[in-house]
């Protein structure tokens, strides 16, 4: 039996969007527990880390240990963000495939967050797409640069975010060279309308360039959000386990998409995640060992599964295993 259904990409950003967001600093030996879980659950899109100053984001000082050991998995995508040039530069030496940059539309937020302008990131941006080129050039492998646009939907510091500049931010993001533009909501504030309105506004920019969306629960319109994404041709997602996250500068901002909600939501409607939901439900414990006393958020988690789709689930149990056999990955969850 061959599935068929549509695949939607979920990335994992937990251990660096959550983590960056709350005051304790989770071991790089549970950071790895955490990589290993999701990997085990069938997720094969992480993003691990930020490479900034351990001074300024202590969460993020092991970076390049949590990178490496990402990396021992042959078919894992591992991403990182980087805020500056220099970040970059350690990025590529610890193997990274993929390189987020922060690019907020809001000014405000912009040098708040990264004590940039906006068009100063752009230019940090370009500079960062020499300094990727010039390593491929020289034998290197190819690494996806991503423009991590921000506070697109509104902005705490800020208030409403003009589509204009939504439009003239994408532009210059593509001119500087970016291989994709994702589309961050940091400060929880999209609406469905809204969502629609702004990918057609950067698609017409953009092209097929815009791949990717970044959503906040901070108002319970996470998962509406993404239906309207879904319904504009989107099919990557960003999404964080038992909801961590937030953005030290978007006061009021709460925590990303929850992972496992959302692997519900797309498996329900028929697409395809490549993810175990009941073994990414399990791999939660890693979170309230490693982080005790933290809040978890999850719907899924604290209802748990409906009966007619654990029963679906079982029907389709011997094509999950040939796609992901259970006996090829870590048993982390015993």
């Amino acid at each position: 039996m061959n599935d068929t259904r549509e695949r939607v990409v979920v990335t994992e950003v937990g251990l660096r969007d959550g983590l960056q967001s709350i005051a304790r600093i989770m071991s790089t030996d549970d950071k790895r527990r955490w990589i290993d879980a999701a990997f085990a659950a069938g997720v094969r899109h992480m993003e691990v880390a930020s490479f900034v100053p351990a001074k300024l984001l202590p969460q993020m000082a092991d970076a390049a240990e949590v990178v490496a050991h990402a990396l021992s998995y042959d078919d894992l995508s591992v991403s990182a963000l980087v805020p500056n040039l220099k970040g970059a530069q350690h990025a590529l030496e610890a193997g990274v495939q993929r390189i987020v940059v922060p690019i907020s539309v809001s000014a405000a937020h912009s040098v708040a967050n990264v004590r940039k302008t906006p068009a100063e990131m752009i230019d940090a941006f370009a500079a960062m797409r020499e300094l990727i080129d010039g390593a491929s050039s020289a034998g290197g492998r190819r690494v996806e640069l991503i423009a991590g646009l921000s506070t697109v939907f509104g902005c705490t510091l800020q208030g409403a975010v003009p589509y204009a500049d939504i439009a003239a931010l994408a532009r210059a993001a593509v001119q500087a060279g970016a291989d994709v533009i994702a589309l961050g909501d940091t400060t929880g504030e999209a609406t469905p309308r809204q969502v629609g309105e702004v990918i057609e506004l950067v698609r017409d920019v953009a092209g097929e360039r815009l791949r990717s969306l970044h959503f906040h629960d901070t108002r319970g319109l996470g998962l509406a959000n993404t239906l309207v994404a879904l319904r504009h041709g989107i099919r990557e997602f960003d999404a964080s386990l038992a909801g961590l996250g937030g953005c030290p500068h978007a006061p009021g901002a709460t925590g990303n998409v929850n992972t496992e909600d959302l692997v519900f939501m797309l498996d329900s409607m028929g697409y395809d995640t490549g993810i175990d939901i009941t073994r990414l439900l399990a791999s939660r414990v890693v979170l309230a060992q490693a982080l005790p006393g933290e809040p978890l958020y999850g719907y899924l988690a604290r209802a748990g599964l409906p009966k007619q789709f654990v029963d679906a689930r079982a029907s389709l149990e011997s094509v999950q295993h040939a796609e992901f056999p259970r006996s090829s990955v870590p048993q982390v969850l015993q």
